[in-house]
């Protein structure tokens, strides 16, 4: 059992847990990344994967962020397609272009996939947290994540990423067997990779569905939320049988904003908001819910000059509330952005009384 330093900042995991912290607390999805060009010196000596697969590297880039700005979490440097990886698929990450897997999946090659130790060929992820957990002295709690059962499938089906997901969706009509199978293999894996995180010393989960908007409410009804709450239910009960403490989980399904009161009955703490709904619709879908609310400023706002993007992001904040809240973007931060803007959106967040 890892012995780690006491937690000095606990806002988000106050704020996950529905109860009223110092301050809002606030962090950045893609927070250690390309935007730092601290990032881009270290990526001229290493590949993308080589730093996910070296828990010294992860760690490192893990702390850029957090050296330079008043984050109130980290998040592990990892990528939801390790697990397609450790299942036996090559993963690249092409420049200009993003991830792509040369040998996509098909009906007739679904069984080839390596589910047997699949987990512990991640065991590097559960290294590079419980380093990163103890260099981050306590200063703010380390988030662990994974994609969620859709994503990945689209991932996987489609060789890389998809403004459709055409291929991956001609499954859940033409092959609906075939795809829950995949569905609760990869369910399956997910849920013992984030518990190994919690073992290593993740102290708060995110699960990203970030295609969850290229289907509709009665497919994500089908293939999306009966997964997504068997991982926060096993996961639980997985850490319980471990008699380790259970650590809040943060859904975000962006554009699944069909089904965010459904999502809310998940059981997850946390459901994360994309920019394209507004605070009051979000309060008003989720009324009554036992739920906090992460999101949702427009990731270019940050472009905006310093005074107007302090404006947006108070207004934000009025509109949300200080109850049950964590400050974020509603998706990740882009590439070019200024590292200023960051440190603006930290400053505003942190100045609101509450």
């Amino acid at each position: 059992m890892n012995t780690f330093p006491p937690l000095k900042n606990d806002r988000i995991l106050r704020a996950a847990r529905g109860e009223l912290p110092d301050k809002l607390p606030v962090w950045v999805m893609r927070q250690a990344g390309r935007y730092l060009p601290e990032f881009m010196e270290f990526r001229k000596n290493h590949s993308f994967f080589e730093i996910c697969q070296n828990a010294e590297l992860a760690c490192e880039v893990t702390l850029m962020p957090i050296r330079r700005y008043d984050l109130d979490a980290a998040i592990i440097f990892s990528d939801i397609l390790v697990i397609p990886q450790a299942l036996g698929m090559t993963v690249e990450m092409k420049a200009g272009i993003g991830p792509v897997l040369p040998d996509p999946l098909t009906t007739e090659n679904l069984n080839e996939l390596k589910i047997d130790g699949a987990v512990e060929r991640l065991k590097y992820v559960g290294e590079a947290i419980t380093l990163t957990r103890h260099k981050l002295e306590g200063k703010v709690p380390l988030f662990g994540f994974s994609g969620a059962p859709w994503t990945l499938m689209g991932y996987m089906i489609e060789g890389g990423g998809s403004k459709t997901l055409s291929k991956a969706k001609k499954w859940l009509y033409a092959h609906p067997d075939a795809s829950h199978k995949l569905l609760e293999l990869l369910t399956n894996i997910i849920i013992d990779y984030l518990v190994m995180q919690v073992e290593a010393g993740a102290q708060i989960l995110q699960v990203f569905d970030s295609n969850a908007d290229l289907l509709n409410k009665e497919l994500y009804i089908t293939y999306g939320l009966p997964y997504l709450r068997k991982i926060k239910q096993l996961v639980h009960l997985k850490l319980q049988e471990k008699k380790l403490e259970p650590v809040p989980m943060v859904l975000f399904a962006k554009g699944a904003h069909y089904c965010l009161p459904e999502q809310a009955d998940l059981g997850y703490e946390v459901l994360g908001i994309d920019w394209t709904l507004e605070p009051e619709v979000v309060r008003r879908l989720l009324k009554g819910k036992n739920v906090t609310v992460q999101g949702n400023l427009d990731p270019c706002a940050l472009y905006a000059p310093k005074e107007e993007l302090a404006r947006l992001v108070q207004n934000m904040i009025k509109q949300f509330g200080s109850q049950r809240y964590i400050v974020n973007l509603g998706h990740g931060i882009y590439p070019d952005m200024p590292p200023d803007s960051v440190q603006t959106l930290l400053e505003t967040v942190h100045s609101v009384n509450i």
